[in-house]
């Protein structure tokens, strides 16, 4: 009945070690929960069944059924799901619950599909907005290789993505899934240079 908690991970992965160790910490703060550690690439077929797409990912179990996950090494997020499903008086999640958290998961997904990730209205080519419009030309000048997702295209993205990264307005831009921040917090990166350094660059024709 107590709360099971898997870390799918691999030795290859040093985010994976460091998850490790905030679990050893966990458990001795939470000794009614139970932490395991599977090896995601030795059993293919655990990883399949649970959709393990990348690691590391935590799956939560309560009477053997599986009640959360989280994907990526968030140790603030694992602490937080460890103390709400550990305590003995967590709730059954309700079904529109489930929803959120299918949502947020999603979102995670969205915000790490790239190393530098852009959320705007619109797209690079054809911006649909003033802010996103600057924010793509500061991005091209400086050589920044990135993706982009055009949050008109899903208002269930646009309006779960404010909440989730507790930012009001777009564009927004991430790095190696972190947020960095909006328009103005850019122009600040360019102007101390710091931007050269934090967003990943395209490979210049003559290097390739």
């Amino acid at each position: 009945r107590s709360l099971v908690v898997v870390h799918f991970w691999a030795p290859w992965a040093p985010q994976c070690a460091q998850m490790n160790d905030v679990m050893a910490a966990l458990a001795k703060e939470h000794l009614q929960v139970t932490f395991v550690k599977l090896e995601a690439e030795a059993l293919p077929e655990v990883s399949e069944k649970y959709e393990i797409t990348s690691v590391p990912t935590f799956l939560f179990f309560k009477n053997s059924q599986k009640i959360d996950r989280l994907d990526g090494a968030h140790a603030p997020e694992l602490t937080k799901k460890v103390q709400r499903h550990g305590s003995g008086s967590s709730v059954p999640a309700v079904p529109s619950g489930g929803a959120k958290e299918d949502l947020n998961v999603r979102l995670r997904k969205l915000i790490t599909a790239a190393p530098c990730m852009l959320f705007m209205k619109g797209s690079p080519k054809e911006p649909r907005c003033g802010f996103s419009k600057q924010m793509v030309e500061i991005l091209n000048k400086h050589g920044v290789s990135f993706s982009s997702f055009d949050i008109f295209s899903d208002e269930e993205v646009r309006q779960g993505l404010k909440t989730y990264s507790n930012w009001p307005t777009y564009p927004q831009l991430y790095v190696a899934g972190e947020l960095i921040g909006g328009l103005d917090i850019v122009k600040e990166l360019e102007a101390s240079g710091e931007l050269d350094t934090i967003c990943p660059k395209a490979q210049k024709l003559e290097d390739r």
